[in-house]
C-alpha cells in the first residue's frame, strides 16, 4: 500500500527515498538515470545553470528531448536530482568526535569545495533539503559536534551558523567577474573608492582605505574563508564553554 505522503514529494524526492521504481526501468534504454544527472551536473558546471534546459541536455546526449523525460518528470524534477547527486558524500565522523573543531572545520572546508565546483548548487538550495545526498551533509555536521555539551537545538543553530557561511563565501567567490590582471578584489575595492562617500559611508570608505580588500602579498585565494571561519569558530567554542561550566 502507498504511503499517504508519497503524492506529497516531487517524483525525484520519490525514487531518492526509494519509495517509488525510477522511470524506464526495464526498458532497457540507451539512456539511463544516473548518465543523464551526471550530464546535468556538468553542463551545470561549465556552462552555469542558465545553460541547463531539457533541449540543451538531449543535444549533449545525442538524444531526442522526448527521451528525457521517461526517466525524470522535468527541469526541476531534474534539479532535485542533481542536489542529491553533485555534492557527493560528506566526511566521515563518529558518533562523539573529539576534535569537534578539527571535524567541522573539515565539514566546512569539503562543503566550501563542493560549492565552488558546482557554484549553481547555492543558486537551488532556497529551501530545507529534503533529499537523501544533502541531509547526509547535514547529519555530518551534527555528528562533528557530537562530543560536546551542547544541546541539539544547539547544535542544530551552530551547523546553520556555520553553513550559511560557507554558503554565502562561496557565493560571494563565485560572483566575482573582474578583469583578471586586476582582480577581483582590486576591481571590487577600485569601485568601492569611488562610490563609498566618506561623508555617507564613513566605516566603509576607512576599510577601503585600509586595504580591507586589497590582495595581501604571499595570500592564498580561500585564506579570507579560512580567516572567517576561524572567528567563527571562535564564538562556537565560547558557546561550549559556557554549556560545559553549566
Amino acid at each position: 500500500m502507498p504511503d499517504d505522503n508519497e503524492d506529497e514529494l516531487p517524483h525525484a524526492l520519490n525514487v531518492l527515498w526509494g519509495r517509488t521504481k525510477p522511470k524506464g526501468r526495464g526498458r532497457t534504454p540507451a539512456l539511463s538515470l544516473e548518465r543523464i544527472v551526471a550530464a546535468a551536473i556538468a553542463l551545470a558546471d561549465e556552462e552555469g545553470l542558465a545553460a541547463l534546459s531539457m533541449a540543451r541536455l538531449a543535444e549533449r546526449l545525442g538524444c531526442a528531448p522526448m527521451s528525457l523525460y521517461r526517466h525524470v518528470d522535468g527541469k526541476d524534477d531534474l534539479q532535485l536530482f542533481m542536489l542529491d547527486a553533485a555534492p557527493g558524500p560528506p566526511p566521515e565522523f563518529g558518533a562523539a568526535p573529539a576534535d569537534w573543531r578539527g571535524s567541522l572545520t573539515r565539514w566546512a572546508v569539503e562543503l566550501f569545495g563542493v560549492y565552488l565546483r558546482h557554484p549553481w548548487i547555492v543558486q537551488l538550495v532556497s529551501s530545507p533539503p529534503m533529499d537523501p545526498g544533502q541531509l547526509a551533509w547535514l547529519d555530518a555536521a551534527l555528528r562533528a559536534l557530537g562530543g560536546t555539551p551542547l544541546g541539539w537545538r544547539a547544535r542544530f543553530s551552530v551547523v546553520m551558523l556555520v553553513l550559511h557561511y560557507v554558503r554565502g563565501a562561496a557565493q560571494l567567490s563565485s560572483s566575482r567577474t573582474a578583469e583578471p590582471e586586476e582582480g577581483p578584489d582590486g576591481a571590487y575595492a577600485a569601485l568601492l573608492t569611488e562610490l563609498a562617500d566618506p561623508d555617507r559611508f564613513p566605516a566603509l570608505a576607512r576599510a577601503v582605505e585600509a586595504g580591507v580588500f586589497a590582495p595581501q602579498p604571499g595570500a592564498g585565494p580561500d585564506d579570507d574563508f579560512h580567516a572567517g571561519l576561524d572567528h567563527l569558530l571562535d564564538g562556537v567554542e565560547v558557546a561550549i564553554e559556557r554549556a560545559a561550566r553549566a
